[in-house]
């Protein structure tokens, strides 16, 4: 008697380079409306290996998608001149700088001397207020011009996008309307940020970090123009995580293991750690896991240049719009 047929997979294993793909002709697109290859300058002030690395990967995607990159290696103390002097140079379109450099607050001063046309991180002052304030556009009477997002938790959306996530049926601004996320990190770089543009899009977010767990929503109903913070005293990852449909974590340290037992059936699991933050295991309970997206960061990078460079513009050439699909986060309507 011939055996039986295995059961089929339940878990989806989807990887950045399929979902980097789409991005990438969209951002290849947008250059063909340009008279020159869009230059982005980075600027590497450390000696992080991941940093180098990074760097490198950009350098690579650049010149593959007809962009131009410049890495520019400097010390400490010659940073912020360094910065100065691109943010003034016309041959430079794009800067970004590969942080940590001081580890303290020092950083956050460079991040607000980059001048906010060749800010493609959207780290600036007035990107992350327009961000956290749910302010989609630097001109919100024309909307002309669009607001730049954080990379990483701007890829991560792209990737809630990809796996259908936001939901089109529903208005622009509320299409993550009936889930529940939990983003396992708290940084200011990239897990507050991601907490609040998901909340922002109508999510109900449970943030967790160390020090506990603060709950992101517009309120009963998504009534809320913006999204509120609450904390939620005395409550664990263990008491937030059952409750989720995506699970997405971003814990930097190698010994850290999400525990998968925590997962509701067929929850999505994403990890944006450079660690492995899901075991193998993961695939029993989850429906959908992405376990990396450094491809889909870098390619949200040079799709913000093309949005700087935009902005700058006057005319009716729009390199951005390729990027403009509908259902996306960048849409109108």
């Amino acid at each position: 008697m011939a055996a039986p047929d295995p059961a089929p997979a339940t878990c989806k294993v989807v990887l950045s380079k399929n979902i980097v793909n789409g991005l990438l002709s969209e951002v290849q697109e947008g250059v063909k409306t340009l008279e020159k290859p869009p230059h982005l300058v980075g600027f590497l002030a450390n000696n992080d290996p991941a940093a180098l690395m990074y760097a490198q990967w950009t350098q690579k995607t650049c010149e593959e998608n007809g962009f131009r990159y410049t890495l520019r290696e400097t010390s400490r103390d010659e940073i912020e001149e360094a910065i100065l002097s691109a943010n003034t140079d016309p041959d430079v379109d794009g800067i970004i700088v590969y942080y940590p450099i001081f580890n303290n607050r020092q950083d956050q001063y460079l991040q607000q001397i980059v001048d906010v046309q060749k800010d493609v991180e959207g780290l600036s002052h007035r990107y992350i207020f327009n961000m956290y304030q749910n302010i989609r556009f630097l001109d919100p009477e024309t909307k002309r011009q669009k607001c730049i997002l954080p990379c990483t938790p701007l890829a991560n959306i792209k990737i809630l996008e990809y796996l259908n996530i936001y939901n089109t049926i529903l208005p622009y601004g509320n299409r993550l309307f009936g889930h529940t996320i939990c983003v396992v990190n708290r940084s200011e770089v990239v897990g507050r940020p991601l907490a609040a543009l998901l909340a922002n899009d109508g999510a109900c977010v449970y943030s967790v970090d160390i020090t506990g767990v603060q709950k992101f929503t517009r309120g009963e109903g998504i009534k809320k123009r913006r999204h509120e913070v609450v904390d939620l005293e005395g409550k664990e990852l263990k008491d937030v995580a059952p409750l989720c449909d995506v699970v997405i974590t971003g814990v930097p340290g190698d010994k850290y293991k999400f525990d998968t037992s925590l997962l509701r059936e067929g929850a999505v699991c994403v990890n944006f750690s450079s660690e492995k933050n899901f075991g193998p295991d993961v695939k029993e309970k989850a429906s959908i896991f992405v376990p990396s997206i450094g491809k889909v960061t870098i390619a949200v990078l040079l799709r913000n240049l093309l949005r700087l460079i935009q902005n700058r513009r006057m005319d009716d050439v729009k390199p951005a719009a390729a990027t403009e699909r509908p259902g996306t986060l960048e849409a109108n309507s």
